[in-house]
């Protein structure tokens, strides 16, 4: 990958937290686009700020972990750029960025993403992209039925397991990872931003493409424009326990939001059957039995439609 030159309409955000052993690597990578940085840093407490600081970046430094949502909105309102690209810090550029300007320079498009590939080069498939999640696929997932059996026909389409990414034209798509995605600001303007409610993590990206295509809008996935990916380098500090919490938190929150009524309720239970069953001794994964009951207790909650289940914490 070569040097590129400027572009002042377009900022790479990077969103940091306790990515001291990934960052440098990525920065170093996105430097060479020509592009903006900015990097938004929440509250590491590795030296991921005093590292970004070392580089010819902007930098952000929150005293608090305002989550990915909060973050992403907070970068985009420090920057007038038109084209903002959302990248992880365990995401290294292996091309330039300038096809997925090109793809959001069309007014129909919303978004656009690059491919992910793991360490060996193969695409990140069922990860890279995936289709909306529909009711069924949420609760096939939450009761495991998606790893006891992954061929099945709902997590197939759900994963994208029927989409090739070897090809090199544009692709329409419905859900890209966060990873690797540009956006427009007229269209995140439109909506009003990610929603910062999906606190601290997981969902908000489905959740803005879910927004996008609403308001009609199309994503394009852009094969050319390609990230090395390792993937949750930052979740593996937090505890076990409270992962599972904020992904059922926020899970719950996209169905009460995007679902109707109906299959709100089927997320729900199924969530609650899953946790219930987790938290009986000797089932797999199955340890934390005080966190089960928490999931449960959500489940419950956003299943009658009262308020609070949600709250960040």
């Amino acid at each position: 990958m070569t040097q590129e030159p400027a572009r002042t309409d377009t900022t790479i955000l990077i969103v940091t937290y306790n990515s001291l052993r990934v960052v440098a690597e990525c920065l170093q990578a996105a430097l060479l686009t020509g592009a903006e940085i900015l990097v938004i840093d929440n509250a590491s407490t590795d030296g991921t700020a005093e590292l970004v600081g070392t580089f010819p970046v902007r930098l952000i430094a929150n005293r608090e972990n305002r989550g990915f949502a909060g973050a992403v909105n907070q970068g985009v309102r420090a920057t007038t750029a038109k084209y903002l690209l959302l990248l992880n810090p365990d995401a290294v550029l292996l091309t330039g960025i300038d096809a997925l300007r090109e793809a959001c320079l069309r007014p129909s498009v919303g978004a656009a993403a690059g491919l992910l590939t793991g360490a060996e080069g193969q695409p990140q498939t069922g990860f890279t992209v995936r289709r909306l999640p529909t009711p069924l696929a949420l609760s096939f997932e939450v009761l495991g039925l998606n790893r006891l059996f992954p061929r099945n026909p709902v997590n197939w389409r759900f994963r994208c397991f029927d989409l090739e990414l070897s090809g090199t034209a544009p692709v329409s798509v419905e859900q890209p990872a966060g990873a690797l995605l540009m956006f427009r600001r007229d269209g995140w303007e439109a909506l009003g931003g990610f929603d910062e409610q999906f606190h601290p993590l997981w969902f908000e990206d489905v959740d803005f493409c879910a927004r996008l295509k609403g308001v009609g809008k199309q994503i394009l996935l852009v094969p050319e424009v390609v990230a090395k990916h390792a993937g949750a380098h930052s979740i593996l500090n937090m505890a076990l326990e409270i992962r599972r919490l904020y992904w059922y938190g926020s899970l719950l929150r996209y169905a009460a939001k995007h679902f109707s009524p109906t299959g709100r309720k089927l997320v729900c239970l199924s969530v609650f059957l899953g946790a219930m069953f987790r938290s009986l001794e000797g089932f797999p994964g199955g340890r934390g039995g005080a966190v089960w009951t928490e999931v449960a207790r959500l489940a419950a909650r956003c299943f009658f439609g009262r308020p609070g289940w949600t709250e960040k914490r």
